[in-house]
């Protein structure tokens, strides 16, 4: 591998978390290739993933119709067996072995691996749906600093707080997990990979720029949307140590190596 890149600051590139999910992953896709270069590069890139787009196809092969609330899909006990088994195993290792066949490093992970991701339950009406409360970061640092890219699968575990959930598992927004990640591990950037060219305003114009405030607006008004929801939440919750967050479209070719790079694209949402 490459010595790490050199900032201008004279200072090796930081720990860059990004999310890509299911919905920009396909033939034209070239998420994993970029992944690959910018760890050859010398950066440090840990990856959350999603699969909801195969979750609800197999949930609609076991008869089951996935509901989503406020973005977020409601997880039953028997869902709940469906997510952990497409997110831990399928998803997260087909990812693995992609990577490794490009030439990289990687390791699988998911959040109840190390205690990474402890959590309770968010909100009854979502059912097994976890809130984080807790990173241990460990196991993330640890496959960094061997030289890993770990990619790690939104399933965490409930933490031990006397409720009848001990112990259990939860699954956790792909988003919302990516934005702990990243507040966890202190990130220097955080990027979401889409389906769609960023945060679009009223009038459904690409949005470049956001600060928390705008964000926060376009939350409570409405004018954010569905999946983008919990992605602007991400956002706003990693800021305090993540000096900036990009959603861009994860379907253009080269997006996040030219993202990292410095090419505007998408929304960069920013404290200013």
């Amino acid at each position: 591998m490459n010595e790490p890149s050199v900032m201008k600051d004279g200072k090796a590139p930081g720990t860059i978390v990004v999310k890509i999910g299911g919905s920009t992953l396909g033939s034209h896709d070239t998420t994993l290739e970029d992944l690959v270069y910018l760890q050859q590069e010398g950066y440090r890139v840990a990856v959350v993933h999603g699969g909801g787009k195969l979750i609800s196809q197999w949930m609609e092969r076991q008869g089951t119709i996935p509901r989503f609330v406020r973005g977020l899909r409601v997880t039953d006990a028997a869902s709940l067996e469906i997510v952990t088994a497409v997110l831990t195993g399928l998803v997260n290792k087909q990812l693995v072995a992609s990577l490794i066949a490009l030439g990289g490093k990687a390791m699988g992970l998911s959040g109840v691996d190390g205690g990474l991701l402890e959590c309770r339950i968010a909100d009854p009406e979502l059912g097994y749906v976890g809130e984080v409360t807790q990173v241990n970061a460990a196991p993330l640092e640890q496959a960094l600093d061997g030289g890993y890219i770990p990619l790690v699968a939104p399933v965490g575990l409930h933490s031990n707080d006397g409720s009848n959930h001990d112990g259990c598992l939860l699954n956790i927004n792909g988003d919302t997990a990516t934005g702990d990640v990243a507040l966890g591990l202190g990130a220097s950037r955080l990027i979401f990979l889409t389906d769609v060219e960023g945060v679009l305003d009223s009038s459904g114009r690409r949005v470049p720029r956001m600060n928390p405030r705008q964000a926060s607006m376009f939350i409570r008004s409405g004018i954010a949307k569905g999946g983008m929801i919990p992605k602007l939440e991400a956002c706003l919750k990693a800021l305090p140590r993540v000096p900036l967050a990009d959603i861009i479209d994860g379907r253009k070719p080269g997006a996040l190596k030219r993202c990292v790079l410095g090419e505007a694209m998408g929304t960069r949402v920013q404290a200013v």
